[in-house]
C-alpha cells in the first residue's frame, strides 16, 4: 500500500474592526504562502432607530470584507490563470 503524503497549507486572515455609535468598518488582510497580501474592507450603519448592537455591526461589516476579499482572491487567480496560460480564461465564479 502507498501512502501519500500531502503539504497542508494555512491561510491566517485577519479582521479588524472600528467602531463608533452609527458605523463600523472592518478590514481583512489575508497574507498568502507567495508573500503577496491582499486586503479588503467592509462597512455597516445603524440606523438610528436600531438599537445599538456592536456585534451585529461587526457581523455585517466583516462578512462585507471578507465578500471583497473572496472576489479580490478570484479576481487574482484569475489573472493567474491567464498570465500561465497565454489567453483570456472563463470567468471564476464565487
Amino acid at each position: 500500500m502507498i501512502v501519500m503524503m500531502h503539504t497542508a497549507v494555512g491561510w491566517h486572515v485577519e479582521l479588524e474592526f472600528e467602531e463608533d455609535e452609527q458605523r463600523t468598518r472592518a478590514a481583512a488582510l489575508v497574507r498568502l504562502p507567495d508573500g503577496n497580501e491582499v486586503r479588503a474592507n467592509g462597512y455597516a450603519s445603524r440606523h438610528r432607530s436600531d438599537s445599538n448592537q456592536p456585534r451585529v455591526g461587526e457581523e455585517i461589516a466583516g462578512a462585507r470584507a471578507l465578500n471583497e476579499l473572496a472576489m479580490k482572491l478570484l479576481t487574482k487567480a484569475h489573472g493567474e490563470i491567464d498570465d500561465a496560460s497565454g489567453r483570456t480564461s472563463h470567468s471564476i465564479a464565487l
